[in-house]
């Protein structure tokens, strides 16, 4: 644990969730969303998922209350001894570094570990001066940088607010897209087909279709209606998808465990069952206005499964419970097709070497004007009706 003043408040260090109150962190974090709260973050650490000894060292930032109360503010901070498990790519940045003879790690990422999802960063307790509260922490993040002689900092998936307030405090912004679903006040699921074009709408229903004649049983389940033998199954084809796609799973059996336990009403759990044995599955998580889609797996082929699964019922689900969005996740412009948009990601970055500072600022320019080519393009192959 360190401390540095900033402006008045006290900005701490923390490196363990659990030194830090559930109530305190929650105060900030709100209920939106499900991945800042501290039954998330804590399953992470606890589970061993996240730990200094595999590159994921907690070093979280708390700004107290000068009066005593709880934290002003809060960001989910780690110290990184490498960029695996971010979904923001540097790996060139940091070649390039440490060829010149820099040392790009560690670094500080304020972030939700292995969660490409886009959620606030400068959590602020509420009823205070929001802006105010998130300049503290901007600076904070900079002052622990520098007492930890740590070069760079790292904010991954942030909202364009927090992101062009960052720029203001001296960091750098980049962009990415991802593709997300949006509910237009849809009805049904007929009612979203409709305002597809028809070439997309049939093959939408052929596919769905040709699950449904495959014999897969599809079931979605939440909170108790999640077992143990849910999990098992699950747990198998994330590491089935992780050994064939990445090469490493971030997460184990254990995580999933604690999830099931302590946040199984955030989760929704689809289920693909063929003959009473478990198939296949999607793991999606449940916000306040957003459904995000994290894992997916299976055991056995059927075509057109994992768009039924990861995709088309995660729709279904967000216009039965009046979700206004569906995130997917990274990647994936088969997306597309299927009614999920482009849609513009964020990050900031703190450099502190002012030679490397401007050669990142001057690639990052570049790479901004082919990010919004890459949307504009997309977005031309929109599978929605014209007007």
């Amino acid at each position: 644990m360190s401390e540095q003043k900033e402006e008045g408040v006290v900005a701490r260090i923390v490196q363990s969730m659990g030194e830090i109150p559930a109530h305190h962190w929650d105060a900030c974090a709100g209920t939106s969303d499900p991945f800042l709260s501290h039954a998330f973050l804590l399953a992470l650490e606890e589970s061993g998922c996240v730990h200094g000894r595999n590159g994921w060292g907690p070093v979280h930032l708390l700004l107290d209350d000068p009066d005593g109360g709880g934290p002003l503010g809060c960001v989910p901070l780690y110290v990184k001894s490498h960029s695996r498990g971010e979904f923001i790519f540097d790996y060139g940045w940091a070649d390039a570094y440490e060829r010149a003879g820099g040392r790009y790690y560690p670094k500080l990422l304020a972030a939700v570990p292995f969660t490409p999802a886009t959620g606030p960063r400068l959590l602020v307790r509420e009823g205070l001066d929001k802006v105010t509260v998130q300049r503290q922490l901007a600076a904070g993040l900079i002052s622990a940088a520098e007492h930890l002689n740590i070069a760079t900092i790292s904010v991954n998936f942030l909202p364009e607010d927090e992101w062009e307030l960052l720029e203001d405090a001296d960091y750098l912004k980049r962009a990415d897209q991802q593709f997300h679903w949006y509910n237009q006040g849809y009805s049904s699921f007929d009612d979203f087909l409709d305002d597809l074009s028809s070439r997309k709408r049939k093959a939408i229903r052929k596919e769905r279709r040709k699950v449904d004649d495959s014999g897969v049983d599809i079931r979605c389940l939440t909170g108790a209606e999640i077992e143990e033998r849910h999990w098992d199954a699950f747990y198998r084809f994330y590491r089935n998808t992780s050994d064939r796609k990445w090469g490493e799973a971030y997460l184990n059996r254990a995580f999933f465990r604690l999830l099931g336990e302590r946040m199984a009403e955030r989760v929704l759990l689809v289920i693909a069952e063929n003959d009473g044995e478990i198939v296949g599955g999607a793991l999606n998580m449940i916000g306040e206005d957003a459904l995000y889609g994290r894992y997916w797996g299976c055991g056995e082929h059927f075509r057109f499964l994992h768009f039924e699964v990861c995709y088309y019922q995660a729709i279904e689900y967000a216009i039965g419970h009046g979700l206004k969005r569906v995130e997917a996740g990274a990647q994936g412009e088969h997306k597309l097709s299927r009614g999920y948009m482009p849609h513009a990601t964020y990050s900031a970055h703190w450099i502190a070497d002012p030679g490397f500072r401007d050669a990142v600022a001057r690639f990052l320019v570049e790479e901004t004007d082919a990010i919004d080519d890459e949307i504009d393009i997309l977005v031309t192959y929109t599978p929605f009706r014209r007007g």
